[in-house]
């Protein structure tokens, strides 16, 4: 599984040279260039890293990143023309995993990402035979010892599912427990939901473990 980058970058040389030597490092990129942009492709899809700039054409970087650590444990990679030593350790302090300046290597940035990602995704070894591990201060959810990546409501419907294995519930339910406004939301979209988070469990493993009920709701399966 290809691993998605969110870049969001307004300067388009930076951006071009970024998505051009993530894809040659094997990443899946995507780059936006403002923070308006960046919070529609985190509110419908999951990114494994987000490359943020600091300075922003409609808000701050900072900023966003406070934003983001409310419903996402994404890490992030800081870049900045700004070579200040407080604003590194503001930056770091508010969430970010690493801080790059400007001028830099694209190289470097693609080396960063990589060292982030295994610093983020390393599982103890008592873990791994744990079907399920959530995080919960950390909005992570581990399946046989690999973090999914999932988008906000993938998180709330699955740790909601996990609560109580074999317990069948609606989508209804569901979307009481996991939107902020139900009315908002529709049945369909519960399952638009779950068929995605069960083809990510597939693509660790081929056991059914996410269960349909027919005319009722969905379940974890009990073991």
């Amino acid at each position: 599984m290809n691993q998605k980058i969110l870049v969001v970058e307004d300067e388009p040389s930076i951006a071009d040279t970024l998505i051009y030597t993530l894809e040659k490092e094997g990443f899946d990129p995507t780059r936006v260039a403002t923070l308006s942009e960046a919070r529609e492709h985190l509110a419908a899809r999951s990114y494994t890293a987000i490359v943020l700039d600091v300075g922003l054409p409609d808000g701050n970087g900072f900023e966003f990143l406070k934003e983001i650590r409310k419903d996402h444990s994404t890490p992030v990679l800081f870049l900045t023309a700004r070579d200040d030593e407080v604003d590194r350790i503001v930056g770091l302090e508010i969430g970010a995993d690493d801080y790059i300046t400007k001028p830099f290597s694209p190289r470097e940035v693609s080396a960063r990402v990589k060292a982030i990602l295994r610093r983020t995704t390393q599982v103890p070894e008592d873990q791994k035979s744990t079907l399920f591990l959530v995080e919960e201060d950390k909005r992570i959810i581990r399946f046989q010892g690999n973090a999914l990546e999932l988008s906000r409501y993938e998180y709330g419907i699955l740790s909601l599912l996990l609560k109580r294995p074999g317990q069948v519930y609606s989508r209804q339910q569901i979307m009481e427990h996991v939107w902020p406004d139900p009315d908002m939301s529709f049945e369909r979209t519960v399952d638009t939901h779950i068929k995605t988070i069960r083809g990510k469990l597939k693509e660790i493993s081929d056991e059914e473990i996410l269960v349909t009920h027919r005319g009722v709701g969905y379940s974890i399966k009990e073991r």
